[in-house]
C-alpha cells in the first residue's frame, strides 16, 4: 500500500549519497521507511558536487528507488549541504541613531539586512547567526526596546563557494527534483545530536567523517563558530596503503582490524606485528606511528577552530560523531590533545527511531546527518500513489514536480541552518528589482508632475502679473484723470 504521507530527506555526503523517507510523530519520534544509498565517490569529492551530471544521475536514481519502495510519487525533498566550502566569518554592523531612541525590530531587521548584504569574493552567504546586540557596554540577544544612541550587532555569516553554491542547484534542477527546504548539514545534526543543556553551557561537535571532519561550537544556544577540515578517516588508510604498499581495500581492512586512534606505551609490544599478506608484516611500533601521525594531526587541526575565547567556555564537552567516532580509544585521543576530560560520542539522535534497516539500527553515527535532516522536515513530500504501469509492467514515469504554489521566503523568515534555493534568491533578486523599478517609476512620475506643477504656475505667475500690470495701468490712468479733473 501506498504511504500517503511522509518525509524525504537527501544527504550529499564525500562517499554517498543517502536518501531517507520517513514519518514524525507529535512527539518528535521517527519512524524510518525506506533508506536508499548511491555511491558518490565518482562525483563528490570533500562533501563538494564536482560532476554535476553524474550527480544528477544518482539523484535521480535515488528517488527512483525510493518511490518504487514507498508506492508513490515524490513531490519534493529535504536537502543537507555541507563539504570543505563551508567555513564561518564574524561580521559586526554598527548603527548610529538620533539621541534617546528606542531599539525597535525595525532597526533590527535593517541590521541584518545590512549584514545579509555584504560581499565576499567568490563567496556566497548561506546562513547568518546572530551573536548578539551590543548596547553599550552590554551585550544582548533581545535588545528590542532598550534605549540608546549607537547598536552594535555581531553576526556570524556561514558561507561556501558560489560556483559550489550554483552546482548543487543545478544538478536537482537536472534531475527535475523540487527542494522543499535547503539546509546547511552541520546545524541540522547539531539540532538532533546535541542536547540543550550541551549547546547552552558550551559543547564542541566533531562530525568525523571519510574525506571532512566538521567543527561546530556552540555556546548559550547561539552557534559561534563552523568549519570544514579537509582531512577524515580515509586519510588514515591512505596513508597505511602509502607507507606499506598495498591497495587501499586492504589498507582499510588492516585499519579496522587494528587501529586505535591512542596507544598507550606500555601497550606495545617491540615484537608484535601485523601480518600485511602472506609474506610481509609491519612492527606494532610503527603500525601505531602511521595511525597516530595523521589522528593527531585531525585533533589538532580541530582543536585550533576552536576560537579561544571560548575554549575554556566548554562546559558541555566535546561531542563526537561520524564514521570517525567509531574508532577505538577516539576518546582518549582527544582528552590527551584538547586536555578536555568530557567527552560523550553520539553513536544515534536525541530523537526516537524505529526502523528496519541495518545500518540506521547500527547506532555508529553514520546516519546522523540524514536523520537531522529528517527530523528537521514538516512538509508532506509525498505526491500521488504510483499505480500506473505500461505494457512490460514498468512504472510509468512520473510527473516532474513544479515550484506551483510554493511560497518563497525572505532571508529573516528562514530557520536556523536553512538557506535559500538558488530559485529562492533568484525569486528575492527578481521582487527586489520589480520594487526598484516601481520606486523608479513612481519617481519619474512625480518628477513629471512636479515639472507640469511648476509650469503652470509660471504660466499663472506670468498671467498674474499681466493682470497686476493692466491692473496698475488703468489704477494709474484713472487717477490722473481724476487728477486733471480736480485741476480744472
Amino acid at each position: 500500500m501506498a504511504a500517503k504521507e511522509f518525509i524525504v530527506a537527501i544527504e550529499l555526503g564525500s562517499s554517498k549519497i543517502t536518501g531517507i523517507a520517513g514519518k514524525k510523530s507529535m512527539d518528535g519520534s521517527i519512524q524510518v521507511l525506506a533508506v536508499v544509498r548511491e555511491d558518490a565517490t565518482s562525483c563528490i569529492r570533500k562533501g563538494v558536487v564536482f560532476n554535476i551530471d553524474k550527480t544528477s544521475i544518482c539523484l535521480t536514481n535515488i528517488i527512483k528507488r525510493l518511490k518504487t519502495m514507498l508506492k508513490s510519487e515524490i513531490s519534493r525533498v529535504y536537502v543537507g549541504m555541507g563539504g570543505q566550502s563551508i567555513r564561518s566569518i564574524r561580521n559586526t554592523i554598527v548603527k548610529t541613531l538620533p539621541e534617546d531612541s528606542v531599539v525597535t525590530q525595525d532597526i533590527i531587521n535593517e541590521l541584518m539586512d545590512n549584514n545579509r548584504s555584504m560581499q565576499y569574493p567568490d563567496l556566497e552567504i548561506l546562513d547568518a547567526a546572530t551573536q548578539e546586540y551590543k548596547v553599550g557596554t552590554q551585550l544582548l540577544t533581545e535588545p528590542v526596546g532598550v534605549q540608546c544612541n549607537k547598536l552594535e550587532g555581531n553576526f556570524l555569516n556561514i558561507l561556501c563557494r558560489k560556483a559550489f553554491f550554483r552546482n548543487l542547484n543545478k544538478c536537482f534542477e537536472n534531475a527535475n527534483i523540487t527542494i522543499a527546504e535547503l539546509y546547511l548539514a552541520p546545524i541540522a545534526l547539531a539540532h538532533s545530536v546535541l542536547t540543550e543543556v550541551e549547546k547552552r553551557t558550551g559543547s564542541l561537535l566533531v562530525d568525523l567523517g571519510a574525506d571532512t571532519t566538521t567543527v561546530s561550537v556552540y555556546y548559550k544556544n547561539i552557534l559561534r563558530h563552523l568549519a570544514v577540515i579537509p582531512l577524515g578517516s580515509n586519510n588514515i588508510t591512505k596513508d597505511l596503503a602509502t607507507e606499506l604498499q598495498v591497495e587501499e581495500k586492504d589498507a582499510e581492512t588492516m585499519k579496522l582490524n587494528y587501529a586505535q586512534a591512542f596507544t598507550d606505551t606500555n601497550e606495545i609490544e617491540e615484537d608484535k606485528k601485523y601480518r600485511i599478506d602472506d609474506e610481509r608484516s609491519v612492527a606494532q611500533q610503527k603500525f601505531v606511528d602511521i595511525v597516530e601521525g595523521r589522528v593527531n594531526e585531525i585533533i589538532q587541526n580541530v582543536w585550533y577552530q576552536v576560537p579561544s575565547e571560548y575554549k575554556n567556555k566548554l562546559m558541555g564537552g566535546i561531542v563526537l560523531t561520524g564514521g570517525g567516532s567509531n574508532m577505538k580509544k577516539i576518546k582518549e585521543a582527544f582528552t590527551n590533545i584538547t586536555e578536555v576530560g568530557k567527552i560523550r560520542i553520539a553513536n544515534t539522535v536525541t530523537q526516537n527511531v524505529t526502523s528496519t534497516d541495518k545500518d540506521v539500527n547500527a547506532h555508529n553515527g553514520m546516519m546522523n546527518t540524514a536523520l537531522g535532516l529528517l527530523a528537521k522536515g514538516d512538509l508532506n513530500c509525498a505526491g500521488q500513489p504510483i499505480t500506473k504501469t505500461d505494457l512490460f509492467g514498468e512504472q510509468a514515469a512520473a510527473t516532474p514536480a513544479t515550484d506551483a504554489g510554493k511560497t518563497f521566503r525572505n532571508p529573516g523568515e528562514t530557520k536556523p541552518g536553512q538557506v535559500l534555493t538558488a530559485k529562492e534568491k533568484e525569486a528575492i533578486e527578481e521582487d527586489r528589482r520589480r520594487k526598484l523599478e516601481e520606486e523608479r517609476r513612481k519617481a519619474e512620475l512625480e518628477d513629471e508632475r512636479r515639472q507640469q506643477r511648476e509650469r503652470e504656475d509660471e504660466g499663472k505667475s506670468f498671467f498674474d502679473k499681466i493682470r497686476k500690470q493692466g491692473k496698475d495701468f488703468f489704477s494709474k490712468l484713472i487717477s490722473e484723470e481724476t487728477t486733471d479733473d480736480d485741476t480744472k
